[in-house]
């Protein structure tokens, strides 16, 4: 089987899976979350809705498009299979999204059987959507160490041993992920709790009687700060390092992707979260988690990518 052609394959299932992620962000966002009632996989009872309105075809395309992409990930693994030896890293990647898309789903289909969705405001909603969140990230590095580790399927990488730099990216990307659910918390309390001015907003995130998600709401901010200021220190040292010369542009493009989500937040802020700002924020926030993972996968204790094509190939 043609290794050219599944590298193909696994940067449009990354895409794939990327592009129904966001749309995911704007069900939530547009208050469509309970567009097919609470009812799934079927939609209001129904495989396909009848007469729907705007909320039911923004959810239901979500279903329709996060169907294929599980499809998608299927493929990615039996082709997988077929391509790479077994405990090849490509392959082990590939099994791992296809674990992680499947809790994928039926964390969603949770979120909607539970009425987790539109405009539930219980705290029981912030750990469901806690739970899909880190599935979500985990379901993209393995998506993302497919995709890389496929590239790596014809010669030997350039491998780095583990060490302290390799354990500071570690710390940055559990840091990123209590950025994102710093921010999907704040964003669910703009959703919910929207604000008039940038005034009002500050006053309700101080306010004693305010709502568990407009007070946390307030500390994103500080927390992206605060990771950003970490990352741009590690991701520094490395395009410093003459030893880590191999990595200096990836840790480039990590640190600009630092410096644009920092900007972004700032104009999200400032503009109170436009539903179009909220989704270029997203984007780019897992276009960095994307970028970080593969800057984390070129430290190993030696060759642990695909460097081994199956017989069946």
């Amino acid at each position: 089987m043609n290794l050219q052609r599944y590298r193909h394959l696994t940067s449009f299932v990354m895409a794939a899976n990327l592009a129904v992620i966001v749309w995911g962000a704007f069900v939530r966002a547009s208050g469509s979350g309970a567009g097919c009632g609470n009812h799934w996989p079927m939609c209001n009872g129904q495989v396909i809705p009848h007469a729907p309105n705007v909320k039911t075809i923004i959810e239901f395309t979500h279903r329709v498009t996060s169907g294929l992409a599980l499809v998608l990930v299927v493929l990615q693994y039996v082709w997988s299979r077929r391509l790479f030896a077994k405990g090849v890293g490509a392959r082990r990647a590939a099994g791992l999204a296809l674990v992680f898309i499947i809790t994928e789903a039926l964390v969603g289909g949770g979120l909607v059987l539970f009425e987790m969705v539109a405009g539930n405001k219980s705290v029981a909603r912030a750990w469901w959507m806690t739970g899909h969140l880190l599935n979500t990230f985990a379901l993209v590095a393995a998506l993302t160490v497919a995709w890389w580790s496929a590239r790596q399927g014809d010669k030997e990488p350039a491998a780095l041993p583990i060490n302290r730099y390799a354990m500071l990216l570690n710390i940055s990307m559990l840091g990123v992920a209590v950025v994102a659910l710093s921010g999907a918390i704040a964003a669910l309390g703009d959703t919910l709790f929207p604000a008039a001015s940038l005034a009002e907003g500050f006053r309700h995130d101080f306010l004693a009687t305010a709502h568990a998600f407009v007070r946390l709401r307030m500390w994103h901010p500080f927390i992206a700060v605060g990771v950003a200021t970490f990352l741009l220190v590690v991701t520094g040292r490395l395009m410093l390092a003459e030893s880590f010369e191999p990595l200096r542009s990836q840790a480039t493009i990590v640190a600009a992707l630092v410096v644009v989500q920092l900007m972004l937040g700032l104009v999200n802020l400032l503009l109170l979260a436009p539903i179009a700002l909220q989704l270029i924020h997203l984007l780019v926030a897992q276009m960095l988690w994307v970028t970080l993972v593969v800057l984390r996968a070129r430290f190993s204790q030696g060759p642990v990518h695909a460097v081994h094509l199956s017989k069946a190939a």
